[in-house]
């Protein structure tokens, strides 16, 4: 009998998005198990899956693992399907990088700034500073990513890496906002890149939409 395996996540948030991705790209069965780490009412055995509360956690028959990073290299390693990782050392590299840009200088700007400012808050509270302040470092980073997407070895639109889960969710919430598509349309590399992801049925059929109340893209 094999092993049940069980994504603990919150809809909204980008990194579950990831995890969830990288499941539907392997074709694993599994089953989803919704949890807001922002609701006061968090179960304290939740902590003992996540001791720091966040999400994803990613259990296995009774192997409980955190960390995005940790979760879709364990996925793409453990289950069968296409492997989410190049062959080639330099496409490998290049994997890497471009999720360590996008965990580093990358997610804050264009999630929790320009995102969450211009759409998620929809006027309230939204703060016109912080969106310009976000689309400056979101200008660097997307400059980063076009080279990297310009090279063809990841990011590519053909071969589908754990970089492609990792990026797309992000920049689906980015891209939302006017900021974000104006940003966009000056990097072709790129462009190409998320014409052919965002048609993809993982990315599809993992879209969250938005919330109807207050709640936290994380």
């Amino acid at each position: 009998m094999a092993e049940t395996v069980t994504l603990h996540g919150y809809c909204f948030s980008v990194y579950n998005r990831v995890a969830w991705m990288a499941l539907h790209e392997k074709g694993t069965e599994y089953t989803r198990v919704e949890l807001n780490p922002f609701a006061p009412d968090v179960p304290a055995s939740y902590r003992e899956l996540h001791p720091f509360g966040k999400v994803p956690v990613l259990c296995h028959g009774n192997f409980t693992l955190f960390e995005t990073c940790a979760i879709t290299r364990y996925i793409d390693a453990a289950f069968e399907g296409t492997s989410l990782t190049p062959a080639r050392p330099q496409s490998v590299a290049r994997m890497a990088q471009a999720i360590a840009i996008m965990d580093n200088y990358g997610y804050w700007p264009m999630v929790r700034q320009v995102f969450s400012h211009r759409v998620w808050l929809q006027g309230q509270a939204a703060s016109e500073a912080e969106i310009a302040a976000g689309l400056k470092t979101a200008v660097q980073v997307l400059g980063a990513l076009e080279k990297i997407a310009s090279e063809k070895r990841v990011l590519d639109g053909a071969h589908f890496t754990l970089a492609d889960c990792h990026l797309a969710p992000m920049f689906d919430y980015f891209l939302r906002a006017d900021e974000g598509r104006d940003a966009m349309s000056r990097y072709p590399a790129l462009s190409a890149w998320w014409h052919s992801v965002s048609l993809l049925p993982s990315f599809c059929e993992t879209d969250p939409g938005l919330p109807n109340e207050s709640a936290d893209p994380q």
